[in-house]
C-alpha cells in the first residue's frame, strides 16, 4: 500500500511582502484618522458661514461615537463572517460615504448622519487593522509593527490638525480677506477616504496573492464584549475604567474645541475684533499647530513612557503623575497669559504617559481569558464619555457665548475639563493605594523580565 505524497510545506511571506502590507493597511487606517479630525479647524466657518452652533458642532463627534457604542456591541462579528481583506475594504468604503455625506451639502442635520456613518465604518475598520497586524506579524516584529501603523495613523491625525497651513488654499481661495470655504477642506477628507479605499483594496489583492502561495499566520482575536462578566471584574479594574473616562474625555472633546478656542485666544492678545483678516488666518494656522502638538508628542512619547513603566514598573504612580500634570492646563489656557507652548507641553506629556501605562495595566489586572470583555467594556466607556463631554462643552461654550467678541466665555468649559482632571486623579491615587496593598495586581512591582 502505497502512502500519499507529504505537501511541501508553503514558505512564509517575505519581510518585504510582510512591510509592504503593513504600510497599505497602515495608510488606510490614517486615511480613517484624517477624516475624523478633518473637522476640528473647521468649528468657527461652521458657525460663521453654516449657522451651526457650538452643540452643533459638538454632535459631529458625538454622533460618532453612539456609532462607536454600537460597533463594539456587535463586536467583530462582520469581520469574522467576511474576513479580514473584505472586512477593511467594506469599512474603508463606509468611512468614504460618511466623508462623502459630511460634505455634500452645508446643513447640521446631514453632517451629523455622514459622522454617524463615519463611526460605524471607522471603529470597526480598527478592529480589522489589529487583526490583520497579528496575523501578519505575530511571533515576529509585531510590537514594532503596531508602533508603525499607529505613527503613520497619528501623522495623519497631525495633518488634519495643520490643513490651514498646508491646504490654506483651500480653506481660503480667495485669500486671506475672502470668504473661507467650509466645503474644500471637507473634500480633502474626502481625498483621504479614497486613498483609505484603493490602501484597502490593494492590501486585498496581496493577502489574496499571498493565500495561494505562503503560510500565513491566524488573524487575532477580536475584543467582544460578554456582557456576563461585566460585573465580574476587581476594585482596580474599575479604577482603571474611569481613569480611562475622566482623562480620554478631557482630551478628546477638548481636541474637537481647541483650535476655535486657540484662535481667538491668540486673536485676544492681538486685537481681538479689531484684528485684521491676515492675522485671523495667521492665528487659525497657528492654532491647527498646537493642537497638533498632542498626537505629534504621543508618537514620540508614548513608545518611550511604555518602555520606562516596563524598566521601573511604577504604573499606577507614572498614571497618578501624569493626571497631577493635566489638572492645571485648561485653567492655564483660561485664565493666564503664559505661552500657549507651556499648557500644550504639559498636556501633551500627559497624553502620552498616562495611554502608555493605562491600557497595558489592564492585562495584569484581569484574567487573560477575558481581557477582550475588559477592553472592549473600557473602550465602550470611553466612547460614552466622547459623547457626553462633546455635548456638554459644545452647550457650555453656547451658553456663555464663547467666541472672539467674549473669549472669556471658554471659562466655563476649562472648569469642566479640569473636574474631570481632578476626579481622574482621585480614581489614579485610589488605584496606587490598592495596588502597593494585600490585593495588589503587580502593577508596582513588575518589571520587563521578572518573573
Amino acid at each position: 500500500m502505497t502512502t500519499p505524497p507529504v505537501a511541501a510545506a508553503r514558505p512564509e511571506p517575505s519581510t518585504l511582502y510582510r512591510w509592504a502590507v503593513l504600510i497599505f493597511v497602515s495608510i488606510a487606517m490614517g486615511g480613517n484618522y484624517y477624516i475624523y479630525d478633518s473637522i476640528n479647524p473647521l468649528e468657527r466657518i461652521f458657525i460663521d458661514k453654516l449657522g451651526f452652533s457650538a452643540t452643533a458642532f459638538g454632535w459631529l463627534n458625538s454622533s460618532y461615537s453612539i456609532a462607536a457604542v454600537v460597533t463594539l456591541l456587535i463586536g467583530g462579528i462582520v469581520i469574522d463572517r467576511i474576513g479580514t481583506k473584505k472586512a477593511i475594504t467594506f469599512f474603508a468604503a463606509i468611512c468614504l460615504a460618511g466623508a462623502l455625506l459630511t460634505a455634500l451639502r452645508g446643513r447640521p442635520a446631514v453632517m451629523i448622519a455622514g459622522r454617524t456613518v463615519l463611526g460605524l465604518g471607522a471603529e470597526s475598520m480598527i478592529v480589522a487593522v489589529t487583526t490583520v497586524l497579528a496575523k501578519w506579524f505575530k511571533g515576529k516584529e509585531l510590537s514594532f509593527a503596531f508602533g508603525i501603523n499607529l505613527l503613520i495613523a497619528r501623522l495623519a491625525s497631525v495633518a488634519a490638525d495643520n490643513s490651514p497651513t498646508w491646504a490654506n488654499h483651500v480653506f481660503y481661495p480667495n485669500g486671506p480677506n475672502g470668504e473661507p470655504s467650509w466645503q474644500g477642506p471637507l473634500m480633502i477628507a474626502v481625498g483621504a477616504g479614497v486613498l483609505a479605499v484603493v490602501c484597502s483594496a490593494t492590501y486585498w489583492a496581496l493577502e489574496s496573492h499571498a493565500e495561494g502561495r505562503y503560510e500565513l499566520g491566524q488573524a487575532g482575536s477580536i475584543d467582544k464584549l460578554e456582557f456576563g462578566q461585566v460585573f465580574r471584574f476587581n476594585t482596580s479594574y474599575w479604577y482603571v475604567v474611569i481613569l480611562c473616562f475622566t482623562f480620554y474625555s478631557a482630551i478628546f472633546p477638548f481636541r474637537t474645541f481647541a483650535i476655535d478656542f486657540f484662535t481667538n485666544k491668540i486673536l485676544a492678545a492681538h486685537g481681538g475684533m479689531m484684528a485684521s483678516e491676515a492675522l485671523r488666518v495667521a492665528a487659525h494656522e497657528k492654532a491647527g499647530f498646537f493642537n497638533s502638538m498632542l498626537p505629534l508628542s504621543s508618537m514620540i512619547a508614548t513608545p518611550l513612557f511604555g518602555l520606562l513603566s516596563d524598566k521601573i514598573g511604577k504604573r499606577a504612580f507614572m498614571m497618578m503623575f501624569g493626571s497631577i500634570l493635566l489638572m492645571p492646563v485648561y485653567l492655564l489656557m483660561a485664565y493666564s497669559q503664559v505661552t500657549l507652548f507651556v499648557p500644550v507641553i504639559m498636556m501633551g506629556i500627559a497624553f502620552s504617559l498616562i495611554p502608555a501605562v493605562m491600557w497595558p495595566s489592564v492585562a495584569y489586572i484581569v484574567d487573560q481569558s477575558r481581557l477582550g470583555t475588559a477592553y472592549a467594556l473600557m473602550t465602550m466607556i470611553q466612547q460614552i464619555g466622547f459623547f457626553l463631554l462633546n455635548l456638554l462643552i459644545g452647550n457650555a461654550n453656547d451658553h456663555m457665548h464663547a467666541g472672539l467678541g467674549n473669549p472669556g466665555g471658554y471659562a466655563l468649559g476649562m472648569w469642566i475639563f479640569s473636574i474631570l482632571g481632578f476626579v481622574g486623579l482621585t480614581f489614579a491615587i485610589l488605584l496606587r493605594i490598592r495596588e502597593t496593598g494585600p490585593h495588589g495586581h503587580g502593577l508596582e512591582t513588575i518589571k520587563a523580565g521578572s518573573s
